[in-house]
């Protein structure tokens, strides 16, 4: 897959959220979604990128896996949990989330900075990985969308934010190329900081509940799916 297709996937991901939006007023079935995504992210780390990272980088990957866990827990406290669908609609406040769009926009650049290595056939798993991230960017864009629109934004500003947030992973993705052409730098000590992201991500997906920390069963087919595809691809 060239570096363009991943570009156009990557964005196209973000506008279909949006479309999904517009569209539907319930997101039941978009929260599935995002337990699949969750069940298939958690499946491919430990199936393919996480031994793969080790087999690279040695022992030094569990300090920059951890590393990528605590940003992600850092980046969580500033957009409220919106990386796992929470829009936070009973909001009273009418100002624009800008902090809450600087974090998402931090992760959705770092998580593709280190996609662009899977060109030189570095780690096969990262094909995978990159249909996990655009599985998880669907429902991501729906929260950020309705947080938008919540927040008073006139639907016009509203999608161009969106677009915006959009080109973040294309530009990740592009700042991965320029340093793997310009610089020669290994990636792998990045991919372990996005493995430490997704860990803290899916894991959170996966265990939280609105409802008592309770896993309803479509939600644990949803799951269940997610692991079976990860297992199917490995």
């Amino acid at each position: 897959m060239s570096i363009f297709v991943q570009i156009a996937v990557l964005f196209s991901s973000v506008f279909l959220g949006g479309i999904l939006v517009e569209l539907f007023k319930k997101s039941s079935n978009l929260k599935l979604l995002l337990s699949f995504s969750g069940g298939y992210l958690l499946t491919i780390i430990f199936t393919h990128i996480l031994p793969e990272t080790y087999g690279h980088i040695g022992d030094k990957a569990g300090f920059f896996i951890l590393g990528g866990f605590l940003l992600q827990l850092l980046l969580e406290y500033f957009s409220k949990g919106v990386e796992h669908g929470h829009t936070h609609t009973h909001s009273v406040d009418k100002t624009f989330p800008l902090i809450l769009f600087i974090s998402l926009s931090i992760h959705a650049f770092v998580e593709a900075i280190p996609l662009v290595s899977g060109h030189e056939g570095h780690l096969h798993g990262e094909v995978d990985l990159f249909w996990g991230i655009f599985l998880h960017k669907v429902p991501v864009a729906v929260a950020l969308l309705t947080v938008f629109k919540t927040s008073g934004l006139t639907r016009l500003k509203s999608w161009v934010f969106l677009g915006v947030f959009g080109v973040m992973a294309p530009l990740g993705l592009l700042f991965g190329s320029y340093l793997t052409t310009n610089f020669s730098l290994d990636l792998d000590w990045i991919m372990a900081v996005a493995i430490g992201m997704f860990l803290h991500i899916s894991t959170t997906i996966i265990f939280e509940s609105s409802e008592g920390h309770k896993i309803n069963f479509m939600k644990l087919m949803a799951i269940l799916i997610g692991f079976g595809l990860g297992v199917a691809v490995s």
